[in-house]
């Protein structure tokens, strides 16, 4: 894959003002969260289809977001080893075998490429968490693994974590 490498502070506020408002329904909100797990993880559950930002005191930040379809699905533990701004994608392996006429490279900012605003890689593979061109997708089994995030709430979590951020995907 292809990324782009932030240099941005304070990404939040200048990405969010060219970006429209979310429904109340579908936005993110803080709610209890009973899980064990340490403050600031990310805790992704593929069956509610919503990512976890975890406060540590008994809260989370609960975000709405596209999961893995069935058989593209993985569990386990991981880390966010990169963040970028509009990162430029390439189409792994698997998904330009199942799309061969997708471009090699789809620049950063391009309504065609489906990182959208924001990347945080995972360590160990080609997954990312991301934002998306295609926010009808969010709430559904959609991607090939990654998970995708309204564009406003992956600038959101983009600022609240860093490099190192540890990252469970539970069932």
């Amino acid at each position: 894959m292809v990324w782009r490498k932030s240099v941005c502070a304070g990404l939040a506020g200048a990405m969010l003002a060219g970006l429209g408002p979310v429904a109340p329904v579908a936005a993110r909100e803080v709610v209890p969260f009973a899980e064990s797990a340490t403050p600031g993880s990310v805790v992704i559950s593929v069956s509610q289809r919503r990512l976890y930002l975890v406060n540590g005191d008994g809260t989370a930040i609960r975000y709405p977001v596209a999961v893995g379809k069935p058989g593209k699905q993985w569990f386990g533990a991981t880390a966010i080893d990169g963040k970028y701004v509009q990162p430029a994608w390439s189409p792994p392996r698997e998904v330009k075998r199942d799309n061969p006429r997708l471009p090699n490279v789809i620049a950063g900012g391009s309504p065609h490429n489906p990182m959208g605003a924001a990347a945080m890689t995972l360590s160990g593979g080609e997954y990312a968490i991301h934002g998306t061109n295609r926010p009808s997708s969010v709430g559904t089994y959609a991607s090939y693994g990654c998970i995708r995030m309204y564009n406003q709430d992956v600038v959101d979590l983009y600022d609240r974590v860093s490099v190192g951020t540890r990252v469970y995907m539970t069932r």
